[in-house]
C-alpha cells in the first residue's frame, strides 16, 4: 500500500501570506478611504498599485524560481511583505502608505510565485491547491470576524499582512535552496503548449478584473446601497468566506472526475450571476445571498483553473504567468469597480461585470477542453537526488521545491 506524498506545508503557508493582500483588499481599501484624506477612487487605485506591483513580481521570477532558489525568494518575499505593509500600516503620510503598498505588493507576488511553483511540481497539484485556498480563506474570515472590533484607521488590516509574513518565516528553512547551475543540460527549455497557455494567460486578467472589480467595493456596497454597518459588512464577508472553505472542500473531493471544463465554465456563468445579485443588493438578504454565493463558487474556479495552468508545464512556468496574469485584472479591479460604481451605480457595474464573465468563460473553457485531452505528466525526483540526476529530468518533471526534513 503506497502512502500519500505528506503536504509541502512551508508552500501551503507561502501561497496563503502572499494571497492574504487580495482577500483583504475590501477592508483594506475602505479604510484606506476612511482613515486618510482619499476619495474612494484615490484608495481604489491604491489598492490597484498594491496589486500590479504584485503581478509584476510574478512575471520578473516565472522563471527564475528554480534557479534562484525557493528559499532566497521566499524569505526576499517575506521581507518585503513585513516592511512594506507594516510600514505603511504605521504611517499617514499618503506617498508613504503608497510605498509601502507597492513594496509589500511586491513581496506578496513573490511568495505567490514560490508557492505556486512548487505546487506545480507537486504529484497531486490539485490537493495542495485546495489546501492553499482553504488556508488563506479561514484566516481572512477570521481577519473579518476581529478587525472590526480592534478599532478604526487603516493600519489594522496592513499589520496583519505584515504580522503573517513574520509568522510564516520560520517555514523557510525547510525549502530547497539554489540549483547548481548545468546550461549544457537544461538549456533555456521552452514553454510547452504555447497557444493553450497565451489564451489562458489572456483571458485570465479579464476573469480577475471582473471578480475583484466587485470585491473592491463590497465594503462600500454594503455600507452605501444595503445601509448596513461595518461589523454586519465584516460579519457577511467572514460568512462568505466560510462558504468559500465549504466550496473549495467540495472541489478537493470532487477533483477532476468531471474534468475541468465543466467546474471552470458552468462555474463562470454562476460566478456572473452572483456578481449581477450583489451589486444590485438593497438589504441585508440580498447583499448576504450575492456575497455568500459568489464566494462559494469563486474560489472552486480558481482551483480548477490553477490546476490547468499547471498541467501545462511541470516546472510551473505558466502556472506563475496565468496567476500573475491574472493579478494584472486583479490590479485594475478596485480602480475599475469604483468608476464604474461612481459613474453609473453599482447594479449597472454589476451587470457589466457578469457580462464579461460570461464573455471570459468561452477561452477558459475551451482551453480546458483541449488540455484534458493531453495532460501533462508529472515525474517527481526524489529530495536526494543528486543535482545532475534533478536537470537531466527537467524535460519530463519539475523540480523538487519541498525538501522535507522527514524524508529518509
Amino acid at each position: 500500500m503506497s502512502a500519500r506524498r505528506p503536504l509541502p506545508w512551508p508552500l501551503v503557508a507561502l501561497f496563503m501570506a502572499g494571497n492574504l493582500a487580495p482577500y483583504l483588499l475590501p477592508t483594506t481599501v475602505g479604510r484606506l478611504e476612511s482613515g486618510l484624506p482619499l476619495t474612494a477612487t484615490q484608495a481604489g487605485a491604491i489598492g490597484s498599485a498594491l496589486l500590479l506591483s504584485s503581478a509584476a513580481a510574478g512575471f520578473l521570477l516565472a522563471s527564475r524560481v528554480d534557479r534562484t532558489g525557493a528559499r532566497t525568494l521566499a524569505r526576499l518575499g517575506l521581507a518585503l511583505a513585513f516592511l512594506g505593509y507594516g510600514g505603511a500600516a504605521l504611517t499617514t503620510v499618503v506617498p508613504a502608505v503608497v510605498a509601502g503598498a507597492m513594496a509589500g505588493g511586491f513581496g506578496s507576488g513573490t511568495l505567490t510565485a514560490v508557492a505556486v511553483s512548487g505546487f506545480a511540481a507537486h504529484r497531486d497539484p490539485h490537493r495542495v491547491t485546495t489546501y492553499g485556498l482553504l488556508c488563506v480563506s479561514a484566516l481572512a474570515g477570521a481577519l473579518y470576524l476581529t478587525l472590526p472590533h480592534l478599532g478604526p484607521g487603516h493600519g489594522l488590516p496592513l499589520a496583519a499582512i505584515a504580522l503573517t509574513a513574520l509568522a510564516v518565516w520560520p517555514l523557510t528553512g525547510r525549502l530547497a535552496g539554489p540549483a547548481v547551475p548545468d546550461r549544457t543540460v537544461v538549456g533555456e527549455a521552452r514553454l510547452p503548449h504555447r497557444r493553450a497557455g497565451l489564451l489562458l494567460a489572456t483571458a485570465m486578467p479579464c476573469w480577475s478584473l471582473a471578480q475583484n472589480a466587485l470585491w473592491g467595493v463590497s465594503g462600500r456596497l454594503g455600507l452605501v446601497q444595503a445601509h448596513l454597518t461595518e461589523v454586519t459588512v465584516g460579519a457577511v464577508f467572514a460568512v462568505a468566506l466560510g462558504a468559500g472553505l465549504v466550496g473549495v472542500a467540495g472541489a478537493g473531493v470532487l477533483g477532476t472526475r468531471f474534468g475541468r471544463a465543466v467546474p471552470i465554465g458552468g462555474g463562470t456563468v454562476l460566478i456572473a450571476a452572483c456578481i449581477a445579485l450583489s451589486a444590485s443588493a438593497t438589504d441585508l438578504p440580498a447583499f448576504a445571498g450575492g456575497e455568500i454565493a459568489w464566494n462559494l463558487f469563486y474560489p472552486v474556479v480558481q482551483t480548477y483553473v490553477i490546476c490547468l495552468a499547471a498541467s501545462l508545464d511541470p516546472r510551473g512556468r505558466w502556472a506563475v504567468f496565468v496567476g500573475s496574469a491574472g493579478s494584472l485584472g486583479t490590479a485594475a479591479g478596485p480602480l475599475t469597480g469604483s468608476l464604474l460604481a461612481g459613474r453609473a451605480g453599482f447594479p449597472v457595474m454589476g451587470e457589466v461585470l457578469a457580462l464579461l464573465l460570461l464573455l471570459t468563460a468561452v477561452p477558459l473553457t475551451a482551453v480546458a477542453l483541449r488540455a484534458g485531452r493531453r495532460l501533462l505528466p508529472v515525474v517527481e525526483v526524489p529530495v536526494e537526488a543528486p543535482a545532475a540526476a534533478v536537470r537531466s529530468a527537467y524535460d519530463t518533471a519539475s523540480p523538487n521545491w519541498y525538501a522535507s526534513t522527514s524524508a529518509r
